[in-house]
């Protein structure tokens, strides 16, 4: 392997917990490539304005990903525009391949691969993401005080996000495709308890309806007997389950029962050298905020594991052959 292709830290994911990542291991002197396929800052650049980072009362979320990647770039970073094929830890080093064919070899790895929203597929939702259609409460929720919403889904997400909603909304609807939720006790009794919130029993959302460029109504379909009707509506918050990116996870990192990596404190996993960060790992909230933080920690302890390996390589050099 070429020496050029040997990195203290390899970080695959351009989001807000890849690129925090870069910044604090290119400011500990780490050698550092940060891989992304697509543009940086992931998710973010979809979001139209965030109002809940620190330092900003609003700023667009394209903007926030430019200026997290310039912040990174000013240190000189090195960044390659390609997919990663996969992750192969080894005892020496970790082994990172990339779909052209070329691999980089690196003391550690950082994972800030992030998550997916699941989607309804439905028309309208992509076309209206960010325009009225959101996967995140805490993040898009003071946009619609005053307003009527819609809350898709009958699981611990979807009531507690409604109840958040119904601080600021006018009405949440909360829709579900069947008779029963499937939340904690405590959260339905407390649905059920909340004057602004209504449940709308065994349906489902079949269309987003747009006008003048935002969410204007959803037609729903009821899953008995199949009859649709259309509801005017000023924004749709879905909550049917967040799934991973976990196709890298090399074997021997522990995840949950839904996918994600188990991590400590620092961010590592149960192979030395590896870590993962944002909503790649189990975690309470998932928030901008959050992602940076972990990148932080992730290559703070990356820099500590790094400087024992260069250690321990450096003595084994200097023993005479024999010891």
């Amino acid at each position: 392997m070429a020496t050029g292709d040997m990195y203290d830290v390899v970080i695959v994911g351009g989001g807000p917990g890849g690129l925090s990542a870069a910044i604090y291991a290119m400011r500990a002197a780490l050698k550092t490539v940060l891989i992304e396929k697509a543009v940086p800052g992931g998710q973010i650049n979809l979001s139209d304005s965030v109002e809940n980072y620190p330092g900003f009362t609003h700023i667009g979320g394209a903007e926030l990903s430019m200026r997290f990647a310039e912040h990174a770039r000013s240190y000189g970073l090195t960044e390659i525009n390609e997919e990663v094929a996969a992750i192969e830890p080894g005892l020496e080093h970790h082994t990172v391949r990339l779909a052209g064919g070329r691999a980089l070899a690196a003391h550690a790895v950082i994972l800030a691969t992030g998550g997916t929203p699941r989607k309804l597929k439905v028309p309208g939702e992509d076309a209206l993401y960010g325009k009225g259609v959101s996967y995140c409460a805490v993040c898009d929720g003071f946009f619609f005080r005053g307003k009527q919403v819609i809350v898709v889904g009958g699981g611990d997400s979807a009531c507690e996000e409604g109840l958040y909603l119904a601080k600021l909304a006018e009405k949440v609807y909360l829709v579900h495709r069947r008779d029963a939720l499937r939340a904690s006790m405590i959260l339905q009794q407390r649905v059920a308890a909340e004057c602004k919130m209504e449940v709308l029993w065994n349906s489902v959302v079949a269309e987003i309806k747009e006008s003048n460029g935002g969410v204007s109504g959803v037609r729903l379909r009821d899953t008995r007997n199949g009859q649709e009707r259309d509801m005017p509506i000023d924004g749709i918050f879905i909550f049917i389950g967040f799934d991973p990116n976990s196709q890298l996870i090399p074997a021997g990192v522990r995840r949950n029962v839904d996918g994600f990596v188990l991590t400590d404190d620092q961010c590592s996993t149960a192979i030395p050298g590896i870590y993962a960060v944002g909503d790649l790992r189990e975690r309470y909230a998932r928030q901008i905020v959050l992602a940076a933080a972990d990148g932080c920690m992730a290559a703070l302890s990356a820099a500590h594991y790094v400087e024992g390996r260069k250690a321990k390589d450096a003595v084994s050099c200097e023993l005479p052959a024999g010891l």
